[in-house]
């Protein structure tokens, strides 16, 4: 049997907002919910001003202290060139729910209410301690960061 998340309380802040939705649910269902443009948008070309933008959801969130939320692109977008970018909802925010898209391509994008514009993935908080050392443990992977794998 499937383990249910946490309640979410969501605040429609537009009559055009849609409520986030699993396209697929059940054993093999999706890991996040899609998120809707409530109202339309141009993203300018890479490179110029506009290119940018924050994209209104019409919504706000009540997310539990136990959780947060991280915005993710689309695949369907992201091979067109437009990238989420600022993806962290904190457990206390009650704003309005706003997708910054970018357009990586040379060609203008639009956004049109209702489009799906991103992925919210809810996720379990876990506040970290954090104490300075003066000596890392050697692993076999060392520093060896972007590109180690050869691939």
């Amino acid at each position: 049997m499937r383990e249910l998340g946490p309640k979410i309380l969501v605040q429609r802040l537009l009559p055009s907002a849609q409520m986030p939705r699993y396209a697929h649910s059940g054993a093999y269902g999706d890991l996040a919910a899609d998120l809707f443009a409530a109202e339309a948008a141009t993203l300018a070309p890479a490179g110029e001003p506009g290119s940018t933008v924050a994209v209104r959801t019409g919504l706000a969130m009540e997310l539990p202290s136990t959780h947060g939320a991280l915005v993710e692109d689309r695949s369907g977008l992201a091979v067109r060139g437009i990238t989420t970018l600022a993806g962290v909802i904190d457990p206390g925010y009650r704003g309005e729910l706003k997708i910054v898209l970018t357009n990586l391509t040379n060609a203008s994008q639009a956004v049109a209410p209702g489009h799906r514009i991103a992925q919210l993935r809810i996720v379990q908080r876990i506040e970290a301690t954090f104490e300075e050392t003066d000596m890392l443990e050697e692993t076999e992977r060392g520093e060896a960061g972007f590109g180690s794998t050869g691939r």
